[in-house]
């Protein structure tokens, strides 16, 4: 039988993945749209989350979790490739002074009145999504080797850290300037949607998880590209336009 310090070990490097995600789609979405909706959305999320664990229980491992990968996916890539449209036309404008804008220099994302309901529906996926997926971890890894306890303390220690390094990298962020972060935003909203919509309708990426870096890099190149193109257009360098 599996010890519990290798079950614990484990299952808090597994979760771990899946909670860089979360927080990861968390500050992004906080930063451009505002914190107020987006945290909203986070407590909702965990909410549902707490609500669905205690119902189902051991029963969670037998839960088909791809439709909602697919809908999750679908919903992130759709509002990913806005983003990642706007932030080349941003970053293209700007060009390298705008690294050196300050956050209250550009035009938020968010700028209506009330409630921001785009932020709370994304972050609420992405907290109902990956808190699922940890569920699963701690299930799986808890269950096959009797060591439930062990692994829910993976599990949750994993959310907890996770979350506390997003807490303190959420000041940094905010002062990033908005054209470069909605970019990030972007190119990272569209990294999640392309794999969890293709893992939804049954693709199996090639190194799991790890196919996500490679997602990135792809869309890293792409954004970089149009960039360029856009940036020579603005300039005047291409002829003809």
């Amino acid at each position: 039988m599996t010890g519990p310090a290798i079950v614990l070990i484990t299952t808090f490097l597994a979760s771990a993945v899946e909670a860089i995600e979360m927080v990861t789609i968390v500050l992004g979405v906080g930063a451009t749209r505002g914190w107020r909706s987006t945290l909203v959305g986070v407590g909702a999320g965990f909410a549902v989350l707490a609500v669905v664990v205690a119902a189902l229980g051991l029963a969670l491992s037998r839960v088909p979790i791809g439709p909602l990968r697919l809908i999750v996916g679908a919903l992130l890539l759709v509002f990913g490739l806005q983003w990642f449209r706007k932030g080349v036309m941003r970053v293209a404008a700007h060009g390298l002074a705008g690294i050196r804008l300050h956050p209250e220099d550009e035009p938020p994302e968010w700028s209506g009145e009330g409630f921001d309901w785009l932020a709370f529906v994304l972050s609420f996926k992405g907290v109902v999504l990956e808190g699922l997926e940890v569920a699963f971890i701690v299930v799986s890894f808890g269950a096959n080797a009797n060591q439930l306890g062990a692994a829910v303390i993976g599990g949750v220690g994993a959310v907890v850290v996770i979350g506390a390094i997003g807490l303190v990298l959420h000041g940094p962020v905010s002062r990033i300037p908005r054209s470069l972060l909605q970019l990030v935003v972007g190119i990272l909203l569209t990294t999640f949607g392309t794999f969890w919509s293709l893992e939804g309708l049954g693709v199996e990426w090639p190194a799991a998880d790890g196919a996500i870096l490679g997602l990135l890099a792809l869309y890293l190149l792409t954004a970089a590209t149009y960039i360029t193109i856009e940036r020579r257009r603005v300039l005047g360098f291409n002829p003809g336009t």
